[in-house]
């Protein structure tokens, strides 16, 4: 089972976002049929000059069965056109990273490394994320389970 859903208003709250911004969240989607990659939508309009960063709640979680992850990059024209970057290069939210403390929330952080000023208007597409199913060793002894959100993993 792969879903996208919305968080709870509380949970986007508590994270920084605001009711009227947490109104405007859709949930991602394919451009076209041959799409590999599913939209996430701005909920808020944002401005990045070159150099500066953000960090945008995209109000969004995924339940996906538990041998795959969903990679998070940028709008491919966007980077190609401004040198719009993830701040962790590529994102990659684990299977169980819906059941984190924080709902599983989605938040991408990027930098304008270009140029020119980029403008984001609220619902415009500005990241991707694309699933990808994978593998263990035949020798995998994991059986850590996870408590904390982002980047708790690290915690042992």
């Amino acid at each position: 089972m792969i879903k996208f859903e919305k968080i709870s208003l509380k949970q986007y709250l508590c994270d920084g976002g605001s009711e009227d911004s947490f109104e405007g969240i859709a949930l991602p989607k394919r451009a076209t049929a041959g799409s590999a990659g599913y939209d996430f939508f701005a909920p808020v309009s944002f401005t990045l000059s070159p150099g500066e960063s953000i960090k945008i709640l995209t109000g969004i979680r995924c339940k996906m069965d538990k041998d795959f992850a969903l990679l998070i990059f940028p709008r491919s024209g966007l980077g190609f056109k401004y040198s719009l970057m993830l701040n962790n290069t590529v994102g990659i939210i684990d299977s169980d990273y819906y059941f984190a403390d924080n709902e599983g929330h989605i938040q991408i952080k990027m930098t304008n490394r270009g140029d020119k000023v980029l403008n984001v208007e609220k619902g415009s597409a500005f990241a991707q994320g694309v699933f990808l199913k994978y593998y263990l060793t035949d020798d995998d002894d994991s059986s850590v389970q996870r408590k904390g959100g982002f980047g708790s993993t690290d915690n042992k």
